[in-house]
């Protein structure tokens, strides 16, 4: 008897619990050349901007959902591109990415939080290097419709901004912010547009 009891107890927790654990939002894939990740930082007295060229991102986002959406990403630091190969070169280096060493950054997210209207936050942990820091980054959802290009898609547009002290995550050891060279914080945007079959 008790064994029925305890099999008849596992059975609905699992039929109960099962569906939660494994309920996402709806899958979008990036449609690259219609999606970057920038940077601007200072040097001097002007404003550099780049941008890392090979990114990838698994996005799961329904608005209705937020407990089941994510967004992680993965950034290929070798493809680091302010137009200057001399910059980019040194970029890569020991002395800001060691790109050799760590060649990837990622950030992984936890928690998506709706603000007001089409703000939103999303909360996880950010690496850069050797460093793992928990970050919260707004983002606006621009909405999605059908793509006009191709009616079977629907088309969904995010843009992200935040600023990161790069020396936070050992990208430079402050010698040539000391030298009033280049500036600490570096300004990030990421704009998506992803699509997903109808």
């Amino acid at each position: 008897m008790k064994k029925f009891i305890y099999a008849t107890f596992v059975f609905l927790a699992v039929s109960i619990l099962a569906p939660l654990a494994h309920a996402q939002a709806p899958a979008w894939t990036v449609d690259t050349p219609h999606s970057g990740v920038h940077f601007d930082i200072q040097h001097i007295y002007s404003t550099v901007r780049g941008n890392f060229d090979e990114f990838d991102a698994v996005i799961r986002f329904d608005p209705a959902d937020l407990a089941g959406s994510r967004f992680d990403f993965t950034v290929a630091v070798k493809s680091v591109n302010t137009n200057n190969a001399k910059r980019d070169h040194h970029l890569l280096s020991g002395e800001f990415f060691d790109e050799k060493k760590y060649p990837k950054m990622t950030f992984e997210s936890a928690v998506i939080k709706h603000l007001e209207g089409n703000q939103y936050t999303v909360s996880g942990t950010m690496t850069i290097k050797d460093v793992s820091q928990n970050v919260t980054v707004p983002f606006t959802y621009f909405g999605s419709k059908p793509n006009p290009f191709n009616p079977k898609q629907r088309v969904a547009g995010f843009e992200a901004h935040m600023t990161i002290d790069r020396l936070s995550y050992h990208v430079g050891d402050g010698k040539f912010l000391k030298m009033g060279v280049v500036g600490k914080d570096a300004k990030i945007m990421i704009a998506i547009e992803a699509t997903q079959n109808q």
